[in-house]
């Protein structure tokens, strides 16, 4: 059999599925893809960012075992002055729920970016108020835990107002535009989401 591996850029207010809802795009609308083709994981609907499309069961289940322990990296648009005690906070580990009980997030690495990066114009865009600044994080976890970047930043203070998923290993959206693909072979996916 042969299997097919992609990179894409899910666009904001896309589902992580190819089926339809109805009043929602899902990722049918924008990437053609033979139909055994899936996406591996999730991403939110009002996230964005890289997403891996594959019919190999094999990467799907390396990528998400949690003993495999992949980092990914995320940059989080947050809702006002980021602190440092934030920032050390998120990269110790802080309290968030998930199904009615408490986890203590495991430590991961949280910078603030000293500038915005560059990244795609978002539509609709942030709601944007001249008064509060909305600066950016960049959290790179071993865990992916439901809506867990959001529950982080609304724990210390600072609620999320944009996620972008930026990397899976050494795999990035790099170059990409919401909507974009960019097809692999196992070789080349394997080593940018597997070598160490």
């Amino acid at each position: 059999m042969a299997f097919n591996y992609y990179i894409i850029y899910k666009p904001f207010q896309v589902l992580t599925r190819f089926g339809k809802e109805e009043g929602k795009a899902s990722l049918g609308d924008f990437f053609k893809v033979p139909s055994d083709v899936y996406p591996v994981g999730r991403l939110d609907y009002d996230s964005e960012g890289l997403l891996v499309l594959t019919n190999d069961k094999a990467l799907n289940h390396r990528l998400l075992d949690p003993k495999f322990a992949h980092e990914r990296e995320y940059w989080v648009q947050v809702d006002g002055a980021v602190t440092d005690t934030a920032i050390r906070q998120l990269s110790q580990g802080v309290d968030i729920n998930i199904d009615g009980k408490m986890y203590k997030t495991r430590p991961c690495k949280a910078t603030l970016f000293e500038e915005d990066p560059v990244v795609p114009e978002r539509n609709p865009p942030i709601r944007f108020r001249k008064s509060i600044p909305a600066p950016w994080i960049k959290l790179s976890l071993k865990e992916g835990k439901n809506r867990q970047v959001r529950k982080m930043t609304a724990a210390v203070g600072f609620p999320t107002l944009r996620l972008i998923r930026y990397r899976i290993g050494k795999a990035t959206i790099a170059g990409l535009q919401p909507g974009d693909m960019k097809e692999y072979s196992k070789q080349e996916l394997y080593d940018l989401l597997f070598k160490a």
